[in-house]
């Protein structure tokens, strides 16, 4: 191990070589380059179990923001020093290309992290960076310099909400489409709404009750038309939200369907997962549970099923077969795996997936996946990582290893390269810091 001369940053080692037959996928926002924690990187590592090998890390202030990557450049998104901070670093060193940082005041009221919930989109040379308190900006992807900026709380009269400002936006064609959920008419506002990705203007606005949630809006392509599928909800008693469904060209609603908790402090934080055969999946961990819907050619949703128990906190499904896997439960003690058949709703198996380590019960509980062609990882929420084999019958832990211990291990992990991206987002029991960590996982 060397302490690097760049401040924050520890160099571990070179990462074995990528090999001439390595297939690799950018991960240019949130969930990767498909929406749904897919990637198609591989070769990789077969035997893990033993420990992966870091080969570099940075120190990480006050964030929940996954890396980006995208043309040679890991975008690392967090706040340090009364500052939201965007680090442009090497992916393979971690050396710093470039920082971008502004002054920002924000404190949780429930005691998080006092940082960004967001992580950039990069589209077309361009980054788009939304902060927890809703300041916009667009930066030139080499250099950081700032293009345009908007302040979204003061333009559309944003409230804090529970946690800040939370969904990422999405890039599409020539603009940049955000749930926006503002408040300038008291109890409504502008909804969701489309800038222009070169100047930042305002090109169309969808006002509605419904606010700003922790989900992310996707694309979606429904008999051949594509759509905005927006899963809002804010802060808001009665609570109420649920999902959108708009014309990327102009905003407007082709359908509404609410699916929300009756519960004031509930939230809405798994983005909606597009689906085969005009479906979406949503979810709410708190009393709703999931819902597959069918769209007609009106895009017009129906119900397929409904399953109370069926319900993510965070994390994003993944989609095998015909069935769905996905942590579901609203916190530790009442998380479970779980396997439901697309085509009736049936729940075919739930397991905890925990064991034994150090005398103490640990797993993966709210973990979060990526699938690597056709290998399915998670990382758990408390820093365990682990490879799964999942089908219909039951699920198999086919290796893990422990990477630290540490709460709120709620980022999503990145595979770019052969190389796997963790973000530590609170003190270890062991001591170390917040941090942003990348591991070797190319192939011996």
């Amino acid at each position: 191990m060397a302490q690097s001369s760049q401040e924050g940053l520890t160099f571990y080692q070179e990462p074995r070589p990528l090999s001439d037959e390595a297939t690799t996928s950018e991960w240019p926002r949130f969930f990767g380059p498909h929406d749904n924690c897919t990637t198609n990187d591989g070769p990789l590592l077969k035997d893990f179990s033993k420990g992966l090998s870091p080969v570099f890390e940075l120190e990480r202030g006050s964030s929940y923001a996954s890396p980006i990557i995208v043309d040679g450049k890991l975008l690392h998104f967090h706040a340090i020093d009364g500052k939201e901070t965007l680090d442009c670093v090497h992916p393979e060193t971690g050396n710093r290309i470039w920082r971008f940082a502004y002054p920002f005041e924000y404190k949780d009221r429930y005691g998080f992290a006092a940082g960004p919930r967001t992580s950039p989109v990069v589209a077309g040379g361009k980054i788009y960076l939304i902060g927890v308190t809703a300041q916009l900006h667009c930066l030139d992807l080499a250099t950081g310099k700032v293009i345009w900026k908007r302040d979204l709380k003061e333009d559309y009269k944003i409230p804090k909400y529970f946690f800040g400002y939370g969904p990422n936006p999405i890039a599409f064609n020539d603009r940049l489409i955000v749930n926006v959920g503002g408040r300038e008419k008291g109890d409504s506002g502008t909804c969701v709404a489309a800038f222009d990705l070169k100047t930042g203007k305002t090109l169309w606005t969808h006002e509605d009750k419904w606010g700003a949630s922790y989900a992310s809006p996707v694309m979606a392509t429904l008999h051949g038309r594509d759509a905005v599928v927006v899963l809002a909800a804010g802060e808001s008693r009665p609570a109420h939200g649920g999902l959108l469904i708009l014309d990327p060209a102009n905003g407007t609603l082709h359908s509404r369907f609410p699916w929300r908790a009756d519960i004031y402090e509930s939230v809405l934080a798994s983005s909606p997962l597009v689906l085969p055969e005009n479906q979406i999946f949503i979810s709410d961990c708190y009393q709703k549970g999931g819902v597959l819907l069918r769209f007609n050619k009106e895009l017009k949703p129906e119900v397929v099923w409904e399953e109370r128990w069926f319900g993510m906190h965070m994390m994003i499904p993944q989609m095998i077969g015909h069935h769905l896997y996905g942590f579901a439960g609203r916190n530790i003690p009442d998380t479970e795996l779980k396997c439901i058949d697309l085509r009736s709703g049936k729940l075919k198996w739930q397991n905890e997936m925990r064991w034994q380590e150090n005398g103490r019960v640990t797993g993966l509980f709210r973990g979060a996946f990526i699938k690597a062609k056709d290998r399915i990882f998670s990382l758990g929420e408390d820093g365990s990582f682990a490879e799964l084999a999942l089908n219909h019958k039951a699920p198999k832990i086919l290796q893990r290893t422990r990477l630290f211990v540490a709460r709120e291990t709620w980022t999503p992990p990145v595979i770019y390269r052969g190389l796997l991206y963790v973000c530590q987002n609170s003190k270890g029991f062991d001591g170390s810091g917040k941090r942003l960590i990348c591991y070797d996982l190319r192939p011996q």
